[in-house]
C-alpha cells in the first residue's frame, strides 16, 4: 500500500469531509452512480486551464506528466515558466510535482541528526524554499500568484470551480454546502489537488530501478557501477543527500533538507536580466523561518528528488545546467576549479562543496558516465 507522508494531513481532511456528507469514493446508493474520489476531483482541477486569469494555464502546464511533472517549455536560456499573463515570469525553475506528497511537513531537523557533512537545520515543506508547510498549502499558492495563474482572489477561483463542468463532483465530494464559504471551498480545492498529487498516477514507482528492487531488472555494468558510486559516502557522496532505501517508497532520492551547493548564477534568469544584482537567497528569505535564522540559511534550497530526473531539465533552482553530465561536473570539477561564480558565495556553501577548500571528487570520465547512466534508470514507465 502506497501512502505518502502528506497522506496524514489529507486523511484528516477526508475524515472531516465524510462527516460533512462527502465520502470521497464508493457508491452513493443510486444504481449506476458513484461518488468521485478526492483524487479524481483533484485531477480535474489539476488539468483545468480555466482556473487561470487568461484561461490558458493549469497546474499541468508547468507540471506536465510527459515531462516528469515538470515544465516542458523551459530550457537553460528560458529557465523560468511563463505565467498566465504573457511576459510574466518568476525567478525559479519549476520543480517536479511527482513524489512531492512524500515530503514531510516543514520543520527543524532534530539536533542529534545534524552532522557536519549534512549541516542542514531544516527539512521538508513545499516549494524550493519550504515556505508552504505541506502540499495542501502549496496548492493554494499558484492560483493567486501574479506571475503564475494570476487570479485576483480566492473567491475568483472558487467561482470558476462552481461554474465548471465538474462542479457536481466537487459537491459530491465536499457536500451540498461545498461552495457556501469561500475560505473553506478554496482550502478544499487545494486538498483535492494534493490528493491527486498523492495518487499513483503522479507517483508511479515504475522505473527500471523499481523493477531492480523487485528483482525484475538487471542493471547494465555501467548502471551498476553508477549505483555503487552513487551510494559511496566517501567518493561520489550522492546518497548522502539523495538518500536510497531498501524499497521503492524508501528510495525517494532526497533527505528533504536544505543546502547551499554553490549553484552558479544563471545569466538567462529573467530576474537577473531585470536586475543583474539579483541574488536568490532561498531558505534565507523564506517566510518559513525566523528572521534570526536568515543569515545562516542564506542560499539554501531543498534537495530535490532524482526520480524522473532524466526528463526534468534544466537543473538547479535557476535552471543553469542543461544536462545531467553538467550537474555531475558541478560536483566534481566546476566548483573545485572555480569555473563558476556561485550565486550566493559565502560561508553557507555546504562543507563538502566549499569553493575555498573543495578539491573535487576525483571522478574519472567513466565514473561520470556511469553516474548519469544510473540516474537515467530512475525514469518511470519501464513497467
Amino acid at each position: 500500500m502506497r501512502i505518502g507522508r502528506v497522506g496524514i494531513a489529507i486523511g484528516v481532511a477526508m475524515v472531516a469531509v465524510a462527516c460533512g456528507g462527502g465520502g470521497g469514493g464508493g457508491d452513493d446508493g443510486n444504481p449506476g452512480t458513484a461518488t468521485p474520489t478526492m483524487a479524481e476531483l483533484g485531477r480535474k482541477l489539476f488539468f483545468d486551464t480555466n482556473l487561470s486569469s487568461g484561461s490558458n494555464q493549469a497546474c499541468a502546464t508547468c507540471h506536465d506528466p510527459d515531462k516528469g511533472f515538470a515544465d516542458p517549455l523551459v530550457s537553460v536560456t528560458a529557465p523560468v515558466s511563463e505565467g498566465s499573463v504573457g511576459g510574466a515570469f518568476g525567478n525559479r525553475n519549476a520543480p517536479t510535482s511527482a513524489y512531492t506528497s512524500f515530503t514531510p511537513q516543514f520543520g527543524e531537523v532534530a539536533a542529534q541528526d545534524q552532522t557536519p557533512e549534512t549541516d542542514s537545520k531544516y527539512q521538508g515543506g513545499q516549494f524550493l524554499d519550504g515556505r508552504a508547510i505541506d502540499l495542501v498549502e502549496q496548492a493554494k499558492g499558484p492560483f493567486l500568484n501574479p506571475v503564475e495563474m494570476n487570479n485576483a482572489s480566492e473567491a475568483e477561483v472558487v467561482g470558476k470551480v462552481q461554474n465548471s463542468s465538474y462542479s457536481a463532483d466537487f459537491i459530491a465530494v465536499f457536500g451540498a454546502d461545498a461552495f457556501n464559504d469561500t475560505t473553506t471551498a478554496y482550502h478544499n480545492i487545494a486538498t483535492a489537488i494534493a490528493a491527486f498529487e498523492a495518487s499513483a498516477e503522479v507517483n508511479k514507482f515504475t522505473s527500471k530501478f523499481d523493477a531492480f528492487l523487485a528483482g525484475q531488472y538487471t542493471m547494465t555494468p555501467s548502471e551498476q557501477r553508477g549505483f555503487d558510486l552513487f551510494k559511496d559516502a566517501e567518493t561520489a557522496k550522492c546518497a548522502n543527500c539523495h538518500t536510497v532505501g531498501d524499497t521503492s517508497e524508501e528510495s525517494l532520492f532526497s533527505n528533504f533538507r536544505y543546502y547551499n551547493i554553490g549553484t552558479p548564477t544563471n545569466l538567462q534568469n529573467p530576474a537577473y536580466i531585470a536586475d543583474n544584482a539579483f541574488v536568490d537567497e532561498g531558505l534565507g528569505k523564506s517566510a518559513a523561518i525566523d528572521a534570526s535564522d536568515q543569515a545562516a540559511e542564506r542560499g539554501k534550497f531543498k534537495v530535490p528528488t532524482l526520480r524522473n530526473v532524466e526528463l526534468t531539465a534544466p537543473y538547479m533552482h535557476n535552471g543553469v545546467y542543461e544536462t545531467l553530465e553538467e550537474v555531475v561536473l558541478h560536483y566534481d570539477i566546476q566548483v573545485a576549479n572555480l569555473f563558476i561564480t556561485p550565486e550566493v558565495n559565502d560561508a553557507n556553501i555546504a562543507a563538502e562543496m566549499n569553493a575555498g577548500t573543495f578539491v573535487g571528487l576525483g571522478l574519472s570520465d567513466q565514473d561520470r558516465i556511469d553516474l548519469v547512466d544510473f540516474m537515467k534508470i530512475l525514469t518511470d514507465g519501464f513497467f
